[in-house]
């Protein structure tokens, strides 16, 4: 599948997190994008229920990185590009080890980091509707 559109509620972000793993079953690498406060963070800690974590999951603004584990043991990245000021400090913490690893990665404010994506990736983009519902765009890259 190319893209993915849903329209959601934050009360049925697990169910949107679910079509979203099995819309892109063999992709490991999200970016989210949206406006502070559109859910990005709440729909990630959907997607590492749906994997079977059992990690708190919470917004790794200050850490830049969280790491949590999956039911089957393998890591999942969760980073958070809001306080990044340069792309150097993204070198600092060994951002390829992360994003070229093979394992879930999931990146809230992804456009400061932008020149460092892989090739091909799957951007999300969530809307907040004048309904309060949520809109998740979900294309191939």
């Amino acid at each position: 599948m190319d893209n993915l559109q849903i329209t959601t509620t934050l009360d049925t972000l697990c169910e949107a997190a679910r079509k979203l793993l099995q819309a892109f079953a063999e992709e490991r690498f999200f970016a989210f994008y949206g406006k502070m406060g559109a859910g990005k963070t709440t729909l990630i800690k959907e997607l590492c229920r749906a994997l079977g974590s059992t990690d708190n999951v919470c917004s790794p603004t200050f850490a830049i990185v969280n790491e949590y584990l999956a039911a089957n043991g393998d890591p999942i990245y969760h980073f958070d590009f809001y306080r990044i000021n340069s792309l150097s400090e993204t070198y600092d913490i060994g951002y390829e080890e992360y994003f070229y690893s093979g394992y879930y990665c999931f990146t809230e404010w992804t456009e400061k980091v932008e020149p460092l994506l892989p090739e091909s990736y799957i951007k999300v983009s969530i809307e907040e509707l004048p309904s309060g519902q949520r809109l998740i765009t979900a294309i191939k890259i």
